[in-house]
């Protein structure tokens, strides 16, 4: 495994990020992920993981309702990890109770109230990186920043982060935290992939410029990039939130996945290493995180670590893509 720092800070991040979204009780996130996995089958995926020298965690309260944090915290004690070596990141903002008044958001109160539950559904005393979902744009962000920087400052988490958002929107949040003397925001978690590269315009530059990590989530869009174009498996039959995302640019996408399919055949690795091979040669990106449902896909995801791709090799990748529309930042 090879490591990196988490941004600007002092953290040591395997730079595989094993991503847990596909841990908890199938279909419980609002019917969502059907082919989740419950602690007996998420065993096994966690242990290759830890095998393979993977200690970056990533979770949220809402992933099958906060049962991928219990399953997650639960993988983390049973598999007796060192606290101190382990990087373990949760989220806060989708509602984990829908249609209830302050069912979620990122309010002082609903942020107070919510990083309790995950530490107590993850059984840990704190949490490294807790991050804000989406911006809510119905809470000022001065209030989301101080009471972001009051989690911290109780020891319930060590850093701060955001997710998928627009570049002005990550730069004034820090900079409210920055003249009020707040925790900054350390990392980025946003979409980033072969098929949807538009975060290469502000997002990516941006950090770079700022030395904030950058943790890519849907690296291989959903399968959508580890293999042949039109592929069925057991997971896109029931998957209802794949085609949401990137349903509507499929025209604008099948040449990117042919093209990869190409590379990969001639040098002789999986589309998903030689997608992950991409990202990983990318200037500031710190750990792609990668979602699994196989041990296998743990396996493919860590060998990308070894793998370099020729300028060649990139320009073909890279050549077929066309502008989208951005998308998650609401």
């Amino acid at each position: 495994m090879k490591y990196t720092k988490l941004g600007n800070t002092g953290v040591d991040v395997s730079r595989i990020c094993l991503g847990c979204m596909s841990f908890g009780k199938p279909g419980t996130e609002h019917g969502v992920f059907p082919w989740a996995k419950d602690y007996d089958d998420a065993k096994p995926i966690f242990k290759k993981a830890v095998d393979l020298g993977i200690n970056y965690f990533d979770t949220a309260n809402v992933y099958q309702l906060g049962t991928s944090e219990q399953v997650t915290g639960r993988l983390i004690h049973d598999f007796g990890l060192n606290r101190d070596e382990i990087v373990v990141a949760t989220k806060v903002h989708f509602a984990m109770r829908d249609g209830r008044p302050n069912g979620g958001g990122s309010s002082r109160k609903n942020i107070l109230a919510e990083i309790d539950h995950s530490l107590q559904r993850l059984g840990l005393d704190y949490v490294d990186l807790y991050q804000i979902h989406r911006l809510d744009h119905d809470t000022p962000m001065e209030e989301i920043m101080e009471a972001l920087h009051d989690v911290v400052k109780s020891g319930k988490a060590r850093y701060i982060g955001a997710c998928t958002m627009f570049a002005w929107e990550l730069e004034r949040l820090n900079n409210i935290a920055e003249r009020n003397g707040w925790t900054k925001l350390v990392s980025m978690q946003c979409q980033y992939n072969l098929i949807y590269r538009e975060e290469e315009r502000e997002i990516l530059p941006l950090c770079r410029d700022r030395k904030m990590a950058v943790v890519p989530w849907s690296p291989l869009a959903g399968g959508r990039c580890a293999r042949p174009w039109g592929t069925q498996t057991a997971r896109t039959a029931i998957d209802a939130v794949s085609p949401m995302v990137w349903g509507g640019t499929m025209k604008q996408d099948k040449p990117v996945v042919d093209a990869l399919e190409q590379v990969a055949g001639k040098n002789g690795h999986s589309m998903a290493q030689v997608a992950l091979a991409w990202m990983l040669g990318k200037p500031g990106i710190t750990a792609p995180i990668v979602g699994s449902t196989s041990a296998k896909h743990i396996e493919e995801a860590v060998a990308a670590l070894d793998i370099s791709l020729s300028p060649e090799e990139v320009a073909a990748l890279e050549a077929p893509y066309v502008p989208h529309v951005k998308t998650g930042a609401y």
